[in-house]
């Protein structure tokens, strides 16, 4: 699975993906899942940068300390809203607005859908940010999915 960066703004961004196949309903099933599971954990803050305490202890964590000063004094980082997942031929998207959440929420997103592509659906590309000429974008998307999440 590729993985292409086009123009990127957190607050507004399209993520594309194209399958090997028009996916079935169940590979449906699973994409949405994953985005789904991705975004609930973004909205309740989980993708924290500044608050990787254990990540940052490295492989010795028996007995590690974990300080609430460290975790209350980061920056909150909320992901906002999520758009319906879309689906025409052998592509699919959805809009975000990740909010101030950090960059690591991407990378999280990339590697789940790598294995998923492995395990599950053929995923030829992961396109994030930018539009696809082929299938445009609404003019007021950030409006029509500001009560979806």
């Amino acid at each position: 699975m590729q993985v292409q960066f086009r123009e990127f703004n957190p607050f507004d961004v399209w993520f594309w993906i194209e399958f090997s196949t028009t996916p079935s309903p169940q590979e449906q099933q699973y994409i949405e899942e994953l985005f789904d599971s991705w975004f609930f954990l973004g909205k309740l803050g989980g993708f924290n940068a500044e608050n990787l305490q254990i990540q940052e202890e490295g492989l010795e964590i028996s007995y590690m300390d974990y300080s609430d000063r460290v975790a209350d004094d980061s920056m909150l980082a909320l992901m906002h809203n999520m758009g319906e997942f879309e689906y025409q031929a052998n592509w699919g998207r959805c809009w975000f607005d990740l909010g101030t959440s950090d960059a690591i929420a991407i990378d999280v997103l990339a590697n789940a859908l790598r294995q998923l592509s492995l395990d599950y659906v053929a995923i030829e590309r992961l396109i994030i940010g930018g539009q696809n000429e082929d299938w445009p974008i609404p003019e007021s998307h950030e409006a029509q999915f500001a009560d979806y999440n």
